[in-house]
């Protein structure tokens, strides 16, 4: 689990929460709005059936889960992988690697090294793999789409149910005193808008960008080490060019 997603949830909702209470949580009740929450909430999901397909919506709650659930291997611990695999198949040849897949649990990888085993040349190995990473980096952008889209239209139909508020308050002024709480109530409605925009929709896409980024990078990684071991090169030649993928402070993580 991505505790910095967790964490980040926690601290703005808390805070969010003290300040509708700051003056008793009665306060609270001013904020639960059923009907606001349907047409932010309902709106946006509707609006994202029209936008995408539906095939891709399905998929909308992977996408958010992937932000807490997945986390992506440090480069370092394939690089020294790939450097021990590089090592076994020229020792023992490439078959030898047959028995090292049941340890493989990235499938990616697996396939890499499947590709290998069959005896596929480094270039095939390289554009097959290289299709696979393109592909899902195809996916994970259009997730990241969607939730910038929610984003976009959470606040839009937070907008819409205030008007739809103000239009039933200003419909009926026959009562003044009945006009301090409509107007709140309208306003509930642009509240849930900005606050699913700007604490979950957004920050969520950020951070789907930045995983998509971190994984596409590792697929890179691995793309280059595979068909190194298939090409025959030799260990210390493929762990050089792989420190290319590391930080200068993290190159000195790797064991000479």
């Amino acid at each position: 689990m991505d505790i910095a997603t967790l964490l980040g949830f926690v601290l703005g909702l808390s805070l969010i929460v003290w300040s509708m209470a700051h003056n008793g949580i009665a306060g609270l009740a001013l904020f639960l709005h059923g009907p606001a929450a349907a047409v932010v909430c309902g709106g946006s999901f509707a609006a994202i059936l029209i936008h995408f397909p539906l095939h891709n919506v399905k998929d909308l709650v992977k996408v958010i889960l992937k932000n807490f659930l997945h986390k992506v291997p440090p480069p370092q611990e394939e690089i020294e992988r790939i450097i021990s695999y590089a090592n076994l198949a020229r020792r023992d040849g490439l078959l030898a690697l047959e028995s090292k897949l049941q340890e493989v649990k990235d499938p990616f990888f697996a396939k890499g090294v499947q590709l290998v085993i069959d005896g596929f040349a480094a270039e095939t190995v390289k554009d097959i793999m290289i299709l696979d990473a393109e592909v899902e980096k195809q996916r994970h952008s259009v997730g990241k789409k969607m939730l910038e889209q929610l984003g976009t239209f959470a606040p839009a139909f937070g907008m819409v149910e205030t008007l739809i508020g103000l239009v039933q308050m200003l419909s009926n002024l026959s009562d003044p005193s009945k006009i301090g709480a409509g107007m709140a109530g309208a306003l509930v409605g642009t509240f849930y808008g900005a606050f699913l925009a700007n604490m979950v929709f957004l920050p969520l896409a950020g951070k789907l960008d930045i995983r998509a980024k971190e994984e596409y990078q590792r697929r890179e990684l691995v793309i280059e080490g595979i068909a190194a071991i298939q090409s025959g090169e030799k260990p210390q030649l493929i762990k050089e060019r792989l420190k290319g993928f590391l930080s200068p402070g993290a190159r000195k993580a790797i064991p000479a």
